[in-house]
């Protein structure tokens, strides 16, 4: 039996999925990142590890389906952004995977400022985002200005998706739809935006060169087994961003007109054929030539907050025997509110009106409320003409009636919830499907 391999290269996890020709998920190999960390500031993953990680979910993932690694015939991803590695000449790692939530950098290198408030920036890139101390410019930067030494031995920056093709494929070649983030992509062009290399201080040489998502890069390579388990060459075919292929997964597009995560991040997900850049939202290409997805995002997704109130005031509960008890309080939490992330303040200093009369189930439905504020601005920001009735939930939050009854009645729009709850891999498989030829395209697999 022949399987496609939909790999999610996600923050806390890699999931590895097996699908089948009906794009039934057989096997899923869901293993924990075992991330490198000091204090709040870096967040590092040692090659090494990223790749025994993979391979040991591509081993659950076939024993699960009854399947063997020589059954698959083609594979793609779904990536991070702002994740990357540096390397030398020879393409040897200089650095460990440097992942995004990686808070190194104290504050905003001024030359990143300097590129974010050009008057091109948005036209030329498309990216409506806030200026953030974690995003890949800024640690490059700091690599410059505070390791000189390896810095000066440094001839690629691959992105964590970049460094998975080059070395299952041997080609350096990356998709688009994840650099569009990275704020040096000419996405009105489709090329690096010479400029912006320049002031950062990056020769375009140093970077792999930008696909159409979707698009076919060819057969994997022997090193496939060495480092994955392959065992013998299967299509390989750029993804995109975590987002955008989960939204793919989801049937944007088809059965809905957005998606939205909730979950650690926050995150909502349209398509369009226009490229009209926005203030608040970041666009990139879709898998068609001429078309875009655009993406809002809130670092707050409601899940940390929820996680922080249970280690802190409620160990002896599960998340879900907590939201269980929310389940019983009325809309307005008996006065009690909050008006931001609960876990930045001293204590529970970040709520208001409250009192002793105040359950752990009033403040765990006061924190969603605010998370479905925060969503309702998101969509806002997405739907400036008002046509999107449809929302397909996804993430951790898609698993809560209560969160979903909330979102309807502040959106007054429709929600539905999708059958899969591995969005990122099932989009990825799909890629990975139109690649092995069983769809002609991926509207076709999207219909399937």
């Amino acid at each position: 039996m022949e399987y496609v391999l939909g790999i999610d290269l996600g923050t806390s996890y890699f999931k590895v999925g097996l699908f089948d020709k009906d794009m039934n998920m057989r096997g899923l190999g869901r293993v924990a990142l075992e991330k490198d960390t000091q204090g709040n500031s870096e967040c590092e993953l040692p090659i090494e590890r990223f790749w025994e990680t993979l391979k040991k979910g591509l081993s659950i993932a076939c024993e699960q389906a009854g399947a063997d690694q020589s059954d698959i015939v083609a594979m793609s991803y779904s990536s991070q952004a702002d994740s990357f590695v540096l390397l030398d000449e020879n393409y040897t790692p200089l650095t460990p995977l440097v992942l995004w939530p990686d808070n190194r950098c104290k504050g905003i290198h001024p030359k990143l400022k300097e590129l974010f408030d050009h008057k091109d920036f948005l036209q030329k890139t498309g990216y409506g985002r806030g200026c953030y101390n974690t995003l890949t410019i800024n640690k490059l930067l700091w690599f410059q200005d505070n390791r000189p030494e390896i810095w000066k031995k440094t001839k690629h920056i691959m992105i964590i998706s970049d460094y998975l093709t080059y070395s299952l494929t041997g080609k350096c070649l990356g998709d688009a739809g994840t650099v569009a983030l990275l704020g040096l992509f000419d996405l009105e062009n489709f090329k690096w935006w010479n400029q912006a290399l320049e002031l950062i201080g990056i020769e375009e040489s140093m970077l792999s060169r930008p696909l159409q998502p979707t698009s076919v890069v060819g057969k994997t390579n022997t090193n496939a087994n060495k480092l994955l388990g392959l065992t013998k060459p299967v299509e390989f075919a750029v993804g995109s961003l975590d987002h955008h292929i989960a939204a793919i997964g989801a049937g944007v597009g088809s059965i809905a007109d957005m998606s939205e995560s909730t979950g650690t991040v926050l995150a909502c997900v349209s398509f369009c054929d226009e490229y009209k850049p926005t203030k608040n939202i970041s666009m990139g290409p879709a898998a068609k030539e001429n078309s875009f997805y655009k993406i809002a995002c809130d670092f707050d997704g409601g899940a940390t907050a929820i996680e922080w109130y249970k280690n802190n005031y409620a160990k002896d509960l599960s998340i879900d025997e907590l939201v269980k008890l929310a389940e019983d309080v009325a809309p307005d939490c008996a006065g009690l509110s909050v008006d931001g992330l609960a876990s930045d303040y001293e204590g529970l200093s970040g709520f208001r009106g409250a009192t002793e009369k105040h359950s752990h189930g009033h403040y765990i439905r006061a924190m969603m409320n605010y998370t479905a504020k925060s969503l309702a601005q998101l969509v806002t920001f997405l739907d400036t003409d008002n046509t999107i009735n449809t929302i397909v939930a996804t993430g951790g939050g898609a698993k809560s009636d209560l969160w979903l009854e909330i979102k309807t009645k502040l959106l007054n729009r429709k929600f539905i919830t999708a059958e899969s709850s591995e969005l990122a891999c099932k989009g990825a498989a799909m890629v990975a499907a139109v690649a092995a030829g069983w769809f002609d395209s991926l509207e076709s697999a999207g219909k399937a």
